[in-house]
């Protein structure tokens, strides 16, 4: 692989850390606050509101300048949102600015990587990607619960350091040639550039499917997280909060063995290999909603992590490469970004509406169980059909 792969994969590393462990000393600080209980997942629905509204922009912000750069100034807006909360602010704002980084982040981490690998690699670095992802959500998780439970504003302050430290290492990675370049910066030609871009990637078969199916993959991944932070005191009558970080940990575990199998059995020519462990991804969940023993819990959720970077890789490595074909993969990682967070705000309320009417977490999470099932094996349907 590239040697300029290397630092991308660190900086992403320790980024990634600090995003999962402060997920959960956010929940701690609302817990601490006795915020009512529909707050938390909202703790998603203002992050992806970040996602959506910078959307236009940050594609183009992503492509028209070296992406190490572009990454270095997202992990500064992630830094700034930790230190407000350290300093007060509430975390649903707090968490907002830190989406706010995470949104312009996105479009560069995966841009980067078709500018750096050719088309014929891109699966593996895809892998090589969602494995430091994946090592960093595990610890990320864990040390986040565990360091709240002991210390909500040590727990910040360690998070903080994070940041800056994958910031440092951004500096590290080479400037690249512009990917395409934009010489209007008006909001209203960025936003009709986005729009633009929108409709090209729609109208390609391979990039809508990527993008529906990445979509509900994220989606059910971040509601999932809620999802156990209530199932958990009430199937397993434990009520820390590092057991539920820990078990989120598992579903890490799982995507990165299941990204290293898609790393070796799926390349894009193959990508439909994917799809049964995408439809499996429901299954596991509805069946994970019914048991109370942790050995259970930890082995559901391993299985479920392993179809989920199964399924999630090869789809995110078509849509880099269709979209460097065509309107640069920065913009395509934008437009991506979208779907997903609409579809993490449409699952995430789903379930908050759930909590909100008093339904018990173990209906609740069946039904967002049975919707993963639906949804995939739909989309499953429709792209073997054709």
């Amino acid at each position: 692989m590239n040697k300029h792969l290397y630092p991308i994969l660190i900086a992403q590393f320790f980024s990634a850390l600090a995003d999962n462990a402060l997920l959960f000393a956010a929940i701690a600080m609302l817990k601490e606050m006795h915020s009512p209980d529909w707050q938390i997942p909202l703790l998603q629905e203002f992050f992806a509101i970040a996602f959506i509204v910078l959307a236009p922009f940050v594609g183009s912000f992503a492509d028209n300048w070296s992406k190490g750069a572009v990454m270095f100034v997202a992990n500064l807006f992630k830094l700034l949102g930790t230190v407000a909360m350290l300093a007060g602010l509430h975390p649903l704002l707090a968490y907002n600015l830190v989406g706010l980084g995470s949104a312009a982040y996105s479009p560069a981490k995966y841009g980067i990587l078709s500018e750096i690998v050719p088309a014929d690699k891109l699966v593996t670095a895809n892998s090589l990607m969602e494995g430091s992802t994946i090592v960093a959500i595990l610890l990320g998780t864990v040390l986040g619960g565990t360091l709240a439970d002991e210390s909500v504003i040590l727990s910040l302050a360690g998070i903080a350091g994070c940041y800056v430290l994958a910031g440092a290492v951004n500096l590290l990675i080479p400037k690249l040639p512009v990917a395409h370049p934009i010489t209007n910066f008006s909001l209203l030609a960025l936003f009709k550039d986005f729009w633009q871009v929108l409709i090209a990637l729609s109208k390609n078969s391979d990039a809508r499917f990527s993008m529906l199916g990445t979509s509900i993959f994220w989606g059910s991944g971040s509601t999932l997280r809620f999802i156990l932070v209530a199932w958990v005191p009430v199937a397993l009558l434990i009520n820390d909060n590092s057991t539920a970080a820990n078990l989120s940990g598992m579903v890490a575990i799982g995507v990165a063995f299941g990204a290293g199998a898609a790393a070796k059995f799926v390349n894009l020519d193959t990508v439909n290999r994917a799809l049964p462990a995408g439809i499996l991804i429901g299954v596991w969940i509805v069946i994970m909603a019914q048991i109370n023993t942790l050995p259970l819990a930890i082995t559901l959720l391993i299985l479920i992590g392993m179809c989920g970077g199964f399924y999630v890789v090869p789809l995110n490595a078509l849509l880099q490469e269709r979209g460097h074909e065509t309107v640069g993969a920065g913009h395509a990682i934008a437009v991506q970004n979208v779907f997903e967070n609409l579809a993490m705000i449409v699952m995430v309320g789903m379930y908050t509406l759930m909590v909100s009417t008093g339904m018990s977490v173990t209906t609740s999470a069946s039904v967002f169980g049975l919707l993963v099932f639906l949804s995939i094996g739909g989309l499953a349907w429709l792209r073997v059909r054709k």
